[in-house]
């Protein structure tokens, strides 16, 4: 007796060409909003699946696996995924896959977008204009700070740092990264400067945070830390937002121990409408966008679909975060 074809459960509407090659390896069901879908919904849709294409807004942990038996491959539409209990999926023989490399540009340059923005004071400007506040030219009215010329500092050196730290060159930047370990090819193509933290904190113009969230990062960045920052510096997050410590930052935005920030990322996430940074002119706060271009969000659905579509096919998926359960 022939078995049914496995079941493909995708938790967000996606492009057609991203679910077409999963049309052709199973019973394709997708969630049809644009909302996340209900932890209830979701254990609900887990009793019969094999494969579940995610998003960050899912949580993936062993109350969830619990309710789904046959679940095998879990394709995160993402590069990070701190939203998934990794070892929990291993303990049940269950293969976790990425989205990495193909969203690295555009996610530098919302970075250096972001930089740009608190630097230059747009998101303050654009808001007086829309409230019917346009000030008056004057020489030193709604002034900003210059980013040619100033020190970079990227706390993460990864790809997508590597890819921020090439814009900075456009700027005439002077560069520091800190990461655990060095970065050679970054030193010697894009003249990068290898630093401790402290000396990163204390000498950057802008400090940008691009390491991934985990259990040594998470509120990496706190009231010490902030501290050791120029008065004239900026903070922007473009990662995860629990490794800025919030309440920390918001303090230090409110005192005017630095000078502004600028996040993609926020803790909690969504944003509440009356958190307290955004009562703050310094503080520039977009709703998580780092990827959010029409070409790569494609490219990112289509990698995850192309991960799911080989495991069922029996070839390996491109990009697999755990390759020992394979």
């Amino acid at each position: 007796m022939a078995q049914d074809p496995p079941k493909i459960y995708v938790t967000r509407q996606l492009p057609e060409a991203a679910l077409a090659p999963l049309r052709t390896c199973g019973t394709l069901s997708v969630w049809e909003s644009e909302q996340a879908v209900s932890r209830e919904t979701l254990l609900s849709e887990l009793r019969d699946t094999v494969a579940l294409l995610s998003m960050v807004t899912e949580r993936i942990d062993d109350d969830l696996l619990d309710h789904a038996p046959q679940l095998r491959i879990v394709a995160n539409m993402a590069v990070g995924y701190d939203n998934v209990d990794v070892p929990a999926l291993t303990r049940h023989n269950i293969v976790l896959t990425n989205t990495p490399g193909v969203l690295t540009e555009t996610t530098a340059d919302l970075t250096f977008a972001l930089m740009l923005g608190i630097a230059r004071r747009i998101g303050e400007g654009e808001r007086r204009v829309r409230a019917g506040q346009w000030p008056v030219w004057s020489p030193f009215v709604f002034l900003g700070t210059d980013i040619h010329h100033a020190t970079l500092g990227i706390i993460g050196l990864g790809r997508i740092g590597a890819a921020v730290a090439r814009r900075a060159q456009g700027f005439d930047m002077r560069v520091l990264y800190h990461n655990r370990g060095r970065n050679k090819e970054a030193e010697e193509q894009l003249g990068c400067t290898w630093v401790e933290m402290d000396t990163l904190l204390s000498e950057s113009d802008f400090v940008v945070v691009l390491v991934p969230l985990g259990p040594e990062t998470r509120q990496l960045i706190s009231t010490p830390q902030l501290k050791k920052m120029k008065q004239t510096a900026f903070l922007v997050n473009a990662a995860r937002g629990p490794i800025v410590d919030a309440q920390a930052l918001y303090a230090a935005l409110r005192d005017k121990v630095i000078a502004g920030a600028a996040l993609d990322v926020t803790d909690p996430e969504p944003l509440p409408a009356d958190d307290l940074l955004l009562t703050l002119d310094n503080c520039l706060v977009v709703p998580h966008v780092g990827s959010a271009s029409i070409a790569t969000r494609t490219r990112m659905a289509t990698l995850a679909a192309e991960n799911i579509a080989a495991f069922l096919s029996g070839r390996r998926p491109p990009t697999p975060v755990n390759p020992e359960v394979l």
